[in-house]
């Protein structure tokens, strides 16, 4: 589905979702996930963006519903027959953006938050506002806007009984470790910057610390009065290759890190595991914190093969009983160091990590 408003992709194409409809009991229950994709923080970053399927529509192909929007009840018991959205990402600023002025030089479009904005209001008219229970998640870069937005989304369905929120992936952190990089910082200033972002960020948080400090969830979240569940490795791929090094993962695959990188492994977990939500309340800040190289879970590895199992538990098992209020949990993974992992497709395998 393309929506035609204000609210357009880098390039100035509508935005877009993927819908697939809910039957049987599942007809009044919904799931909205915000695909990830990084961002975009100059000019240069965006143009480039702007010619794939990340900054245009028009260059967007057909998606395939796996993992937590598979139909198969025994993949996916609780949530396969949902009405399923993914929501596709071509704004590059997390769905924050929200300039209206255009340069003609560049014909750069930063109007994210406007097609976060639109595409639920679509998607209230089909069927949306009369949800029973209702789920917005974000993957990696999304993993933002699905607790930014969370409140304002759960405000929006006064017929639901049960609506929460999932971050796969994205609770990124500013390391305070010189050893580490403090990478997501400067990123993130420069997306607010570029992106105008600002104005869509909670008050609560920017009257406290620079704006580009509160794109880091570990600054948001105890504002969020919405349940959230977290999941995402303590040594999430990409944080580990953006903080650490970027071909650490080929040392995790054959297990050979050296000393100092296996330190640096310990003092990110540490610093990760602080950032976290307190465990003291799983009601409302569930959580499943696994040890595996590799990013994001809720497509892939949602599924009895690949499924990565922390005590017997798997992500599966942990979000469906967290979300429909059976049993409250936060798991973490007791590992202090990276665990390589393997993804399988049809029982080949298909990539390490």
């Amino acid at each position: 589905m393309i929506i035609v408003l204000l609210a357009v992709c880098l390039d100035g194409s509508p935005p877009a979702y993927h819908l697939d409809r809910g039957f049987g009991h599942g007809l009044r229950n919904w799931i909205i996930l915000l695909s990830g994709g990084a961002w975009c923080r100059n000019t240069t970053d965006c143009l480039n963006r702007s010619k794939t399927d990340l900054g245009s529509s028009t260059l967007m192909l057909p998606f395939i519903f796996l993992g937590i929007f598979s139909k198969s009840k025994r993949e996916n018991p609780d949530f396969y027959n949902w009405n399923k959205v993914f929501v596709r990402y071509c704004d590059g600023g997390a769905f924050t953006g929200d300039i209206e002025n255009v340069d003609p030089a560049t014909n750069l479009h930063f109007r994210g938050a406007r097609i976060f904005d639109a595409i639920i209001e679509d998607l209230l008219a089909k069927g949306l506002k009369d949800a029973k229970n209702a789920i917005l998640s974000g993957g990696s870069a999304n993993g933002y806007p699905a607790m930014l937005y969370c409140d304002h989304f759960r405000s929006l369905l006064h017929k639901a009984h049960r609506v929460k929120c999932l971050v796969d992936a994205g609770y990124f952190i500013r390391v305070k470790n010189p050893l580490l990089a403090n990478v997501f910082e400067s990123i993130f200033r420069d997306v607010v910057t570029l992106h105008g972002s600002t104005k869509v960020l909670p008050k609560s948080c920017t009257s406290r610390m620079k704006p580009e400090l509160c794109f880091f969830l570990e600054n948001i979240q105890r504002d969020i009065k919405t349940p959230f569940f977290t999941v995402m490795s303590a040594f999430d791929s990409y944080q580990v290759n953006s903080i650490i090094g970027s071909d650490i993962g080929e040392y995790i695959q054959a297990r050979n890190c050296t000393e100092s990188q296996n330190n640096a492994f310990k003092e990110l977990r540490s610093e990760f595991l602080r950032a976290l939500p307190k465990a003291n309340d799983p009601k409302q800040r569930g959580a499943f914190i696994d040890s595996f190289n590799r990013h994001t879970q809720l497509e892939l590895w949602w599924n009895k093969i690949n499924a990565t199992p922390v005590y017997n538990l798997t992500t599966i098992k942990v979000f469906g009983d967290w979300y429909y209020d059976r049993k409250y949990s936060y798991v973490i993974d007791e590992h202090d160091l990276p665990l390589p992992v393997y993804l399988y497709n049809n029982g080949t395998l298909k990539s390490r990590g």
